[in-house]
């Protein structure tokens, strides 16, 4: 169910043998993302659940799901720039019908994330399903 930009990433990542590549590949992936505005460091926009800082503010354009996000720490805001290739200019029907779980565990990382990181990534993935659901 993933779009093509996510199947992208998924191929680079398939390259990438070794943890500490991909680790580093997600951290860039976080890197590459425009800032998120500060304006929107918001209590409403903060995910809870994470050990880090998150905010995840989405929004609809054209019927379709655009979010951006930002964390304190760099390997998360790598994950948000994951999740955002895997949601982003999707309709909420099909961010529902995402098995985010199933699609993460492509790039190989579920077994590398600490309980906190694992526990943060589906705190954020519920927002934004919940996101989608009130759409």
């Amino acid at each position: 169910m993933a779009n093509a930009a996510f199947e992208e990433l998924v191929e680079d990542f398939e390259f990438l043998d070794d943890w500490e590549d991909r680790y580093r590949h997600v951290i860039e992936q976080g890197k590459a993302m425009e800032a998120l505005e500060e304006a929107l460091r918001v209590p409403a926009t903060k995910v809870d659940g994470c050990a880090s800082q998150v905010w995840l503010h989405a929004q609809i354009e054209d019927g379709r799901l655009h979010f951006d996000g930002a964390s304190d720490a760099m390997i998360v805001s790598g994950l948000i720039a994951l999740l955002r290739t895997l949601y982003n200019g999707l309709s909420p029907e099909q961010v529902l019908a995402v098995d985010a779980r199933a699609e993460m565990a492509r790039l190989g990382l579920n077994e590398h994330l600490s309980a906190q990181r694992s526990n943060g990534l589906r705190a954020m993935i519920e927002r934004i399903r919940e996101t989608a659901a009130a759409l």
